[in-house]
């Protein structure tokens, strides 16, 4: 019966047949199962058609879940650190986590308790409540009226977007949206803490393909400075004169490190612009001779007669 409870909460239909080949058992041993999970307060529906089958719908209340080992330790470990995911959640993930906790076997106890997780929420948090409006919003198809900005800033018309996916990156929520009201209806994306959903219109939009085909790719494309590929526009490489122990500590997770001996290394990392590239070789604060290419030479030139002006 659990077994069965577990194949129906994977999959939307399953013809009866079907569910007694997997489970290894008859069609009337799969009626019966079915039966006994209905009496639990299970919805599983009956289908119709030459074979039959069941479906699980939801129900009016929520009925005992079933999850094995691995699953009930990934949603434990997930409600420890819901506190960092930008989500005003951390006080219901707190008495989630308590709850399912209390019901582990003694096994998946011990496996949850041995990560202690100490979950630091960011300086921003999403209403859960909006969340929750923009998602339904992208899932609809529906155009998304909303003010954006300060307190300050809220008394302004609304804007009037075709919302396309939702997007959670480094403990923020984004929406990624076309500018239904701008003339070449470009692609933006909006800070969900700062946005103040209206009135819904009612009015639905047709979906246009994401350039790229990712949602997360663009909008870590768009922080990057480039249009669509998740790739710094800008991309060179310098030697500096110190250990590349000292370096690596510093390096974003795209950067790519070479240790060249006690006292120097090769560093290839990227920026949105090549002035910014020769500002963060320097920012290393370490002699550096640049390898290339010829744009970033050009930039360091350019960066260090800013920083002589400035310096006097």
């Amino acid at each position: 019966m659990l077994a069965l409870l577990s194949l129906l909460q994977v999959r939307r239909d399953w013809p009866g047949d079907v569910l007694a080949e997997r489970l290894d058992v008859s069609p009337r041993t799969v009626r019966r199962d079915v039966d006994r999970l209905r009496g639990l307060g299970y919805r599983v529906e009956a289908l119709k058609g030459p074979a039959g089958g069941y479906r699980l719908s939801a129900g009016s209340e929520l009925p005992p879940l079933l999850f094995d080992d691995e699953q009930a330790v990934a949603i434990a470990l997930a409600l420890a650190v819901a506190p960092a995911s930008g989500a005003d959640i951390a006080e219901s993930a707190v008495r989630a986590l308590a709850a399912v906790r209390q019901v582990m076997p003694p096994r998946l106890r011990h496996r949850v308790d041995a990560v202690e997780v100490v979950s630091t929420p960011g300086t921003t948090t999403v209403d859960p409540e909006v969340l929750v409006a923009v998602s339904d919003a992208v899932r609809t198809h529906q155009v998304l009226r909303f003010t954006y900005g300060s307190d300050d800033q809220h008394d302004r018309p609304p804007r009037r977007v075709e919302p396309h996916a939702v997007v959670a990156r480094n403990g923020r929520w984004y929406l990624l949206a076309r500018d239904s009201e701008a003339g070449d209806g470009d692609w933006r994306t909006y800070r969900i803490d700062r946005l103040r959903p209206r009135t819904p219109t009612g009015r639905h939009f047709t979906p246009r393909p994401i350039p790229g085909g990712d949602p997360a790719a663009f909008v870590a494309a768009r922080f990057k400075g480039s249009d669509v590929v998740d790739a710094w526009p800008c991309t060179g490489t310098v030697v500096l004169h110190v250990p590349a122990r000292q370096v690596a500590p510093y390096l974003e997770p795209d950067a790519h490190l070479e240790d060249l001996g006690p006292d120097r290394c090769r560093l290839t990392l990227g920026s949105w612009s090549w002035t910014a590239l020769a500002a963060k070789a320097a920012a290393f604060d370490a002699v550096f001779d640049v390898l290339g290419p010829l744009e970033l030479r050009a930039a360091t030139r350019t960066l260090a007669d800013r920083l002589s002006a400035a310096a006097t």
